[in-house]
């Protein structure tokens, strides 16, 4: 190497050529700006100086400009970017020796390079890159020695073909197509897909904003770091950056970053783009940029960015948290504001008894505590009357509604939101974590704040995404928030991308509510009819006052109503003080009946049978049956919660309460508990003579129907020919539902008394049925539409969608009226196959005879052609007996019944072959 006076020596013989380096420093090269020109910056300082150096005696191909930087566009010179490129990977981040000198009269300061600590066997860049032929060798004026070395090793190149002095150069191949603008900046976000793009960071800008080239198409952008942002520069009234402010922490961003990124390969995900700025993340081999720079405290979070982003977010997170703990640079003064949780309130897991208006739900824990619960983050719909401000706070608070205003209904998609949370939660297990408790403010006391999980899944993520609920907008330091905020924000942001729920752009209407419970005057005119006429109706129960007191909603007519159980009387729940009316006490279990209630219905899908109005015409009687297919008149009944009103007596539901009421008082349960039967008083003659003066008349109305089944204890089940076409829709309909949707073998749990979906052994078709008994693995159904029985396996079993449960069983049972079997068993199955030949799954007329209350009604059948009643036929054959009833109506009908018996007596047929067989009752012979 040239020492400082030769070079001084060839200076002054070559005034035009740049003059030999003078002074020698080390440093580590920071920035390669051309071929022939690098930054090199000091070893100490934060940030260390830096120094401009460009190579002596060469000449670079030019890279291109963008435009707007000084000048009009430019292209790149060939093998501009080899050269270029050929220092960076060589020099970028090297520690290296270099001499300078600046000629007079020049801004430049010209140098050589080598590579390591000693300026004499180091590595000579400068020599490197004209060897390789990517340089240009200055020949004007006499030469130096350095000169001389240089044109040389140009000459060698030259001969040898190398770089750009190859003997055939496509120039075109060594000419970028730079795209330095675009158009669409979205479109080639949607192009890379969110997948890994290799780059080369051309400028850092601040912290968390740089320029970069995408490789191999040049694509050049300007990003901004997903999910951070550091000090920047302070901008004046001009927006120009104002260079005497100094912000802190600003330049120490910047250069954490230069020292890790800049001129680096590495590889960016573009996520999102603002304005014409692109949004991503930077991969460097250490990881992400952005968690390195929270981890030092040298970034803060930024939560609408962090919404782009597709993984990782919370990873920036655990970093922030981690420089916040430290107290690391921005968070040197950071105190905590989230309270500690002891172990009970943070994790605890329960099932949903109530959901409040899209925001908060009752966790039932497993110790029998319900716990109020408040979804984290999130806001559910509010009245649009309130102005709201940027941060999502109310600024001006809706003007007060009137008295009979129902937010559920009146303020858009809040009934959406909670019946989100109804169907999806009501009676399901859930997970929640405390992530923060809000102080009380104004009215409202303080509220426990969880992310609330179902089967993995964060319901209020589930909530935002349908746009049924917004995020809460938080000041950066502000930690009390959500553990999966970030996810919310996402969500929000495809929720508002896709016009969903709250996000429509179309006005969104309130809910259109006809309150029966205060306008009654409708409730005998307009609904009642129609809810008379339909087997079932379905509703919602959406408050319970007492046992037996609830208010339905009725999806299909759109009203709210005061319902009433049929058929028992509850006794009163206590009630709190309320607008001034003092507390009442409630009678004894009216508590219980009242919780009872609730527990099995509260918003829970239910189906209602109404048969009319109290007498005040405000309320509605009816029977209810909950999602499991119970009367929940005879549930109250059978726990000894209610007793048998007396209006009961006419409904066909009576044997089922006066038997459920028996059991109750049976086993002396809650209102039953010191209840002594009483013996009845036999009637007095006089009394009998009384009733038989009341004289009815036989009523003949003959029904066609279809005899489905005969048990062995002479009753049958029928079907009305009238009813065969709706029957067979059904049938249709729930076997293409179950074959569209089938059921999770073993997911069901069957009950005594469920009303369910049986899989028929003989076909493996699926029908209605009601489970009578479940014996381990085994349950014994009646299918109630056929009247047939059958035990199956439960996996063979399934919950009957709530759409199949409204409609009354198609299949009656009777009883065969005026006839009774013989004792002798193979009398009796002679009997019984005699009977199944006349009328099994034939068309025959029925005539109910007499409403027998707790057991079938006594009905005769006959031939639709000649009128022929089988059961007299039966006796005739002398098959059965005939029986012997005192009703006066049915006086002539016994009469006959009688004289067939007498001829069949006479005649010693089938059980009178031998004679009178009801001479064993004789009392000689007992």
């Amino acid at each position: 190497m040239a020492t400082a006076a030769n070079s001084a020596t060839a200076a002054g013989a070559a005034k035009d050529a740049p003059p030999a380096p003078s002074k020698s420093l080390s440093g580590i090269v920071k920035q390669v700006l051309s071929g022939d020109t690098v930054v090199i910056r000091a070893t100490k300082g934060a940030p260390p100086p830096e120094k401009q150096i460009t190579f002596s005696h060469v000449l670079a191909p030019k890279l291109a400009r963008r435009p707007g930087a000084g000048g009009d566009e430019t292209k790149d010179e060939p093998w501009a970017w080899e050269s270029r490129e050929y220092l960076r990977k060589k020099l970028i981040g090297v520690e290296v020796t270099f001499t300078f000198d600046k000629p007079a009269n020049s801004n430049r300061e010209y140098g050589f390079v080598r590579i390591g600590k000693d300026k004499d066997t180091g590595e000579n860049v400068v020599e490197s890159i004209v060897r390789e032929g990517l340089v240009s060798v200055r020949r004007e004026g006499r030469p130096t020695a350095e000169q001389q070395t240089l044109i040389e090793l140009e000459d060698q190149a030259r001969a040898a073909g190398r770089g750009k002095w190859t003997t055939n150069p496509n120039v075109a191949d060594k000419v970028r197509n730079i795209k330095w603008a675009h158009e669409n900046p979205a479109h080639l976000v949607d192009i890379y897909g969110g997948k890994p793009v290799k780059a080369i960071i051309e400028h850092v800008r601040d912290g968390s904003t740089v320029r970069a080239f995408l490789l191999p198409d040049f694509h050049y952008i300007t990003l901004m770091i997903s999910g951070i942002r550091c000090p920047g520069v302070k901008l004046d009234a001009d927006g120009k950056p104002d260079l005497s402010v100094k912000v802190p922490f600003a330049d120490e961003a910047r250069y954490y970053v230069e020292t890790r990124l800049l001129q680096r390969d590495v590889e960016i995900r573009l996520e999102s783009v603002n304005n014409s700025n692109f949004i991503g993340t930077i991969l460097y081999p250490k990881g992400n940029i952005a968690e390195s720079l929270l981890r030092e405290g040298l970034a803060k979070c930024v939560d609408w960015s962090m919404a782009v982003m597709k993984t990782g977010a919370d990873k920036l997170r655990a970093a922030e948290r981690v420089a916040k703990d430290k107290r690391l640079r921005q968070w040197q003064d950071y105190q905590a504001k989230t309270p500690a949780f002891n172990s009970k309130e943070k994790d605890f897991s329960g099932s949903v008894v109530e959901v409040f208006n899209g925001d908060a739900i009752n966790v039932r824990l497993s110790n029998g505590q319900v716990k109020k619960v408040f979804f984290s983050s999130i806001r559910p719909p509010r009245d649009q009357r309130a102005v709201v401000g940027t941060d999502g706070e109310e600024i001006v608070k809706a003007p007060p509604r009137g008295k009979n205003y129902r937010p559920l209904y009146e303020i858009p998609h809040m009934f959406d939101a909670r019946e989100f949370l109804r169907k999806k939660l009501i009676n399901k297990k859930v997970q929640c974590n405390l992530d923060y408790i809000s102080p009380p403010r104004e009215n409202f006391p303080e509220k426990y704040c969880y992310t609330v999980s179902i089967g993995g899944q964060n319901v209020a993520e589930a909530m935002v995404a349908k746009g049924l609920a917004t995020c809460v907008r938080y000041r950066q330091d502000d930690d009390q928030r959500s553990s999966a905020y970030d996810q919310l924000i996402a969500a929000e942001q495809q929720a508002i991308k896709g016009l969903k729920g709250l996000h429509a752009k179309k006005d969104n209407a309130t809910l259109r509510v006809n309150d029966l419970t205060v306008d009654h005057s409708r409730i005998k005119v307009q609904y009642l009819p129609s809810w008379q006429r339909a087997l079932r109706t379905e509703a919602i129960v959406e408050f319970v006052a007492s046992g037996s007191r609830l208010r339905l909603f009725v999806p299909k007519d759109s009203c709210l109503v005061t319902f009433l159980l049929a058929g028992i009387s509850c006794p009163r729940s206590s009630r709190p003080a309320l607008n001034g009316v003092p507390a009442q006490e409630g009678e004894p279990f009216g508590d219980e009946a009242l919780t009872f209630t609730r527990e099995r219905v509260l918003q829970r899908d239910v189906s209602v049978h109404i048969d009319t109005t109290d007498k005040a015409g405000s309320s509605v009687i009816g029977w209810l049956w909950t999602d499991s297919g119970a009367n929940l008149s005879v549930a109250l009944v059978e726990e000894g919660l209610a007793e048998v009103h007396f209006s009961a007596e006419k409904s066909e539901y009576y044997r089922l309460l006066k038997s459920a009421e028996d059991r109750a008082k049976g086993a002396k349960k809650n209102i039953w508990a010191n209840y002594v039967e009483q013996v009845p008083e036999e009637k007095t003659v006089v009394e009998e003579e009384k009733e038989d003066k009341v004289v009815v008349e036989r009523k003949v109305n003959y029904e066609n129907v279809i005899v489905t089944e005969i048990t062995e204890a002479l009753t049958f089940y029928a079907q009305s020919v009238d009813n065969g076409s709706k029957l067979e829709s059904l049938m249709s309909k729930l076997h293409a539902d179950f074959l569209s949707n089938p059921p999770i073998a073993g997911s069901y749990t069957p009950k005594r008394g469920d009303l369910v979906a049986a899989q028929f052994t003989l076909d493996n078709q699926w029908y209605r049925a009601k489970v009578e008994r479940v014996q381990g693995s085994n349950a014994t159904v009646l299918y109630i539409d056929y009247g047939n029985k059958e035990t199956l396996p439960t996996n063979r079993l399934a919950a009957l969608p709530p759409a199949f449960s409204s409609e009354k069983p198609y299949a009656t049972e009777y009883a065969l009226a005026l006839v009774v079997l013989p004792t002798d068993n193979e009398d009796k199955e002679e009997a019984l196959r005699a009977f199944s030949e006349d009328v099994l799954n034939h068309k025959v007329q029925l005539n109910v005879e007499l409403k027998v209350a707790g057991s079938p009604n006594l009905a005769t059948l006959h031939d639709p052609t000649t009128k022929a009643d089988f059961g007299k036929q039966l006796v005739a054959e002398g098959l059965v007996l005939a029986e012997k009833r005192r009703e006066r109506k049915l006086k002539d009908l016994v009469d006959q019944y009688k004289a067939a018996q007498e001829a069949a007596l006479a005649a010693h047929l089938a059980i009178w072959k031998y004679g009178d067989i009801t001479q064993d009752d004789a009392p000689e012979f007992r």
